[in-house]
């Protein structure tokens, strides 16, 4: 499904460090042919340029980065039948549903039992990826920073889905007085990033934004400008969702958009390939700590990637489909390669939206082709043939996923690729991982 606004950003390994600092990597020089181009003029100021120091994440394959990653990597589905509900009644019974998750150590039982899993997925997420940046509340770290320049930006494309829905339910059977009190505070958006906020005591910048599939790289964009800006000097951002439920479900059948693959929900998903039915419901949270590369370096801080650039935009078309030529996504991919300071020529990595519907898959292909006219040695793959679309915490969970294929030098493959579109005549790392050294990354959501 697509959203009235497209984003892209983009990503490339840690920057090279500074006079005095250690690097745990050295930093690759684009190839030659690259270097020779005229590239856009980068940011150089460390107030203004923007690092990742932390990931964390809630997903179908689990709550570690690592695992998450090396799962992709193996080209495992974690799409199967949803056993939440009965889903029985339904053309479409499988999804990429959660299981087993915990919010043990980062949620007290009493507040655990009245959250929705959107609220739950967030603060988890968050905290982890905070930890990861030794940013945690009670570390030393975090009793240094200046908590008003602290922020939290975790958006998500639906909301506390379930709260409301109970909330409907129990209006109609059962009158007002059974409403819960937390049916408000817990349905509405911006909880998330409140609760992580009022947990961590984190006083900058607090909101969320709600722009569908694009949510989270809406979240990253407007976390990066408020540090550029000087507005804060650190911000969690990304996204986090929970829509598996029977009115999700629901909503997303009325629309037409799901595959009903049901008899191998494990090839449903399956970008780019001509039997393609419609996308798989995912879940889950995809959150990065951001920071200037100043107050990173002057807390030591493990910088992971550095994030150049984004851009945002609206196609102007129509509700749910893409422009079938891709404009309004390649001008917003222009815009970003202008905003973050990269050539075309140095993009070789793309973690392309591709979400497995009939319109929206090749939609993106022509507009990554309007920008990028030589993609011979660029691959393009699709997170979300495994883990499904996770809706507004898809690009946060992509994000991550892209991060790590900087550090560790291996792209995870696209599944499902059985029948390619003839349009798709570029690397797509079907059904296997390769090794890639990567100069710079585009995350794209739509």
């Amino acid at each position: 499904m697509q959203s009235h606004a497209a984003h892209a950003l983009g990503l490339r390994g840690p920057p090279p460090a500074l006079p005095g600092r250690r690097r745990a990597r050295p930093w690759r020089r684009p190839a030659t042919a690259v270097r020779a181009a005229v590239a856009p003029q980068r940011e150089t100021d460390p107030r203004k340029r923007v690092v990742i120091t932390g990931l964390g994440l809630v997903s179908v394959f689990g709550s570690e980065v690592d695992g998450f990653y090396d799962r992709l990597l193996a080209g495992e589905s974690g799409v199967r039948t949803i056993d939440r509900f009965d889903p029985g009644s339904f053309p479409t019974r499988f999804a990429g549903q959660i299981r087993g998750f915990s919010s043990e150590g980062y949620i007290d039982a009493k507040n655990d039992r009245r959250m929705d899993d959107c609220i739950r997925y967030c603060i988890v997420s968050g905290r982890k990826a905070l930890e990861s940046a030794g940013l945690d509340r009670g570390s030393d770290a975090h009793g240094k920073i200046d908590l008003g320049r602290a922020g939290v930006l975790v958006g998500t494309g639906m909301g506390g889905l379930s709260v409301f829905s109970n909330g409907v339910q129990n209006l109609i059977e059962k009158g007002y007085r059974k409403i819960s009190p937390f049916f408000i505070p817990y349905a509405i958006s911006n909880m998330g990033s409140a609760l992580l906020a009022t947990d961590v005591g984190f006083m900058g910048p607090n909101y969320s934004i709600s722009t569908a599939c694009a949510t989270s790289n809406y979240c990253f964009y407007a976390a990066a400008n408020h540090i550029r800006r000087g507005e804060a000097d650190v911000i969690v951002a990304g996204g986090t969702e929970a829509a598996i439920i029977p009115i999700g479900l629901g909503g997303f059948v009325a629309c037409r958009a799901l595959s009903q693959r049901n008899d191998d929900p494990e090839t449903a998903s399956r970008p780019w390939d001509k039997e393609r039915d419609g996308f798989v419901m995912g879940e889950g949270a995809g959150v990065l700590v951001m920071e200037s590369l100043e107050h990173a370096i002057k807390r030591d801080a493990p910088i992971i990637a550095e994030y150049l650039g984004g851009a945002v935009n609206c196609d102007a078309y129509h509700m749910t489909d893409p422009r079938s030529d891709g404009l309004g996504v390649s001008s917003c991919i222009a815009k970003s390669l202008e905003d973050a300071g990269v050539a075309p020529e140095e993009v070789n990595y793309i973690n392309a939206h591709a979400t497995s519907t009939l319109a929206g898959d090749l939609a993106e292909v022509r507009a990554i082709k309007q920008v990028f006219k030589n993609l011979s040695e660029t691959k393009i793959n699709s997170t979300k043939s495994m883990i499904g679309h996770c809706l507004g915490a898809a690009g946060g969970l992509e994000a991550i996923a892209t991060i790590k294929s900087i550090t560790n030098g291996w792209v995870h493959p696209t599944i499902n690729q059985f029948n390619s579109e003839p349009e798709v005549d570029f690397d797509t790392v079907a059904n296997e991982k390769k090794q890639h050294e990567v100069n710079v990354e585009r995350v794209s959501s739509i």
